[in-house]
């Protein structure tokens, strides 16, 4: 859509070529974003945790575009995963008093205070991909199905290692997300009920003693942050202590792709190579991870089309500054603690070296050369 309403035609020996196509624009805006463009020049605040991961720079800069291009002034800001300087950045736009604001929080529980100035000025908001946690003042959710990323890549790992039918024991280890990231759960849940059965059956087995007892458990393996060195630190440390040259790690649970390109490093470090290099999941389709995913140093991504993401967002900005309806898919699931947050969920894809060319070439979002295709 950003690529039709950017391009311009020259009327001059064309003009019924620029009409038709004019028409077809018109037609797609409308099927998507609703009928009018209304509140052309509307102010929206967009608030995004960081720059130093790739898929938040790219999703900021990304819903920057489509939110232009349908004629509203965007402020948009990155905190660098400081909790304070979120805050600060989103007082100083509730102060221009936007239309929208839509956040990418760092931490899922401590914007409450700032977001409620916001609603006492009418302001609405938008939780953008992590649900925001003990406020009444977030209006809406938009994101991907969390659970599902997490059943994909216990489903994965259930493939890759043939759990159905091995005995094992399966050495594996696992991780989770930010402790401070309510998403981080689901996606541990959604692993953790499907890898579960075999844990319990002894088919998988952790070494380290890092297998929470229970998904109640899942912040005690988080990864603060989501930081890739902090995760190779710790990886690091569980292979120097709990493996060796004749005890390898088979499996390696990963819930996003920073975290994966750390472990890939630890087992770097620690000597695995082709021959025994474990089952490793990840999230996100960062670049680096999709190379090493066409090179055998990681099993899989879980591809969240953000592309797809920022277009619902923008689609619901436009309906909420318009006064229309705004459409959702799931009015049950993310209960913030004070309320059911009404969301609209999206479908995560996973990618591995079969597919990555017809999921990330094909459709543009990669050139072949960029993971090593």
């Amino acid at each position: 859509m950003s690529n039709l309403t950017r391009r311009s035609f020259v009327a001059g020996g064309a003009a019924s070529l620029a009409t038709a196509l004019a028409a077809c624009t018109a037609e797609r805006t409308a099927d998507y974003y609703g009928s009018s463009s209304g509140g052309q020049g509307a102010l929206v605040g967009v608030s995004m945790p960081t720059k130093n991961l790739e898929r938040w720079s790219r999703d900021g800069e990304n819903l920057k575009t489509l939110l232009t291009d349908l004629g509203y002034q965007v402020e948009l800001q990155f905190a660098d995963n400081k909790v304070e300087q979120q805050s600060s950045q989103l007082q100083t736009m509730i102060n221009k008093s936007p239309k929208v604001i839509v956040v990418g929080a760092i931490d899922g529980s401590a914007l409450a205070p700032v977001l409620q100035s916001a609603a006492n000025l009418g302001i609405t908001i938008i939780a953008y991909d992590r649900l925001i946690r003990d406020t009444e003042a977030v209006d809406y959710y938009v994101t991907f199905d969390n659970y599902n990323v997490g059943a994909l890549q216990g489903k994965y790992l259930v493939d890759a290692l043939g759990l159905e039918s091995a005995k094992g024991p399966i050495n594996i280890e696992p991780f989770s997300g930010s402790p401070d990231d309510n998403n981080a759960r689901f996606f541990f849940s959604g692993a953790w009920d499907v890898l579960a059965p075999y844990v319990k059956a002894g088919t998988l087995v952790c070494p380290s003693g890092k297998m929470p007892a229970s998904v109640d458990d899942w912040q005690s393996i988080g990864i603060q942050a989501w930081s890739n060195t902090t995760a190779q630190a710790e990886m690091e440390n569980r292979l120097n202590s709990f493996y060796s040259a004749t005890t390898r790690v088979g499996a390696v649970l990963a819930p996003n792709d920073a975290i994966a390109l750390g472990v890939s490093q630890a087992l770097d470090s620690a000597g695995y190579g082709p021959t025994d290099w474990p089952a490793l999941t990840g999230q996100d389709a960062d670049q680096a991870n999709v190379a090493n995913i066409v090179a055998g140093r990681q099993s899989m991504t879980v591809f969240k089309d953000t592309r797809k993401l920022g277009e619902r967002c923008a689609a619901m900005v436009a309906q909420i500054i318009k006064s229309e309806q705004v459409e959702v898919n799931d009015t049950d699931s993310y209960d913030n603690g004070v309320k059911v947050v009404p969301a609209y969920l999206l479908e995560p894809v996973t990618v591995d070296a079969s597919n990555v060319k017809e999921v990330l070439v094909d459709s543009g979002y990669y050139s072949a050369g960029e993971i090593g295709l």
